[in-house]
């Protein structure tokens, strides 16, 4: 079964929709690599869909959990408040949820559960990637797979990551680290990335949606 793999998608609900048109979901697995919310208009919503997708079809898609997810479960947790959230993002996703309360008892523990990493053995999907550092799992690890900026580590297979937005609206292939950045930064008004790859990690295809209006106040 080939994956369909979403980069960061920050609150662009309407762009994540139009992308979603690209999936077949009979012949993928769907996997979304992390940063559903914040900065962009429509946190709540794309929390709402990814939450859809994955009670319609269990065994086809995969929420990871991202740095975001974690700001955002911490906030709302008994560790929070968590101030540093809102200065990246959280403020906007804040606003949204004030206005809609009544999702957060779902939506914070579905948030909280997301795994961290998918693997096959030629494919390692996570939200920031896996680099020589001691205890790449751990979520405060600043140079962890939640967080980390800058190199990661050739594992022997195909690391496919979002977190640290391209330049150019392009994901960017690492030859040397074998790892694909697929965060196009849909929220600063790019695009949002869908990657159709092989079990194999063959890249079969692109896909990019421009992002749409209303989902950013960059775009």
């Amino acid at each position: 079964m080939n994956l369909f793999v979403i980069g960061d998608v920050h609150g662009c609900y309407h762009t994540l929709l139009e992308l979603l048109q690209h999936w077949q979901p009979e012949q993928e697995l769907l996997i979304q690599v992390g940063d559903l919310m914040d900065r962009g208009n429509f946190a709540p919503d794309t929390v709402a869909l990814a939450m859809n997708l994955s009670e319609r079809h269990p065994g086809q898609t995969v929420f990871l959990k991202g740095n975001h997810e974690v700001g955002m479960t911490r906030h709302y947790g008994p560790q929070g408040p968590y101030p540093n959230w809102l200065l990246w993002g959280g403020r906007q996703t804040l606003t949204q949820y004030s206005r809609r309360k009544e999702l957060l008892p779902s939506h914070l523990p579905w948030l909280g559960q997301r795994p961290l990493f998918w693997e096959n053995d030629h494919l390692f999907v996570s939200h920031a990637g896996m680099a020589d550092t001691p205890e790449p799992l751990d979520e405060d690890n600043p140079d962890g797979i939640l967080w980390r900026r800058g190199p990661l580590q050739n594992i022997g297979k195909l690391q496919v990551i979002g977190h640290t937005p391209t330049t150019d609206g392009r994901p960017d292939f690492d030859p040397i680290q074998h790892v694909l950045n697929i965060d196009t930064g849909a929220v600063y008004g790019r695009v949002l990335t869908g990657v159709r790859i092989s079990p194999q990690g063959d890249v079969l295809q692109v896909v990019s949606v421009p992002t749409h209006p209303i989902d950013s106040d960059r775009a």
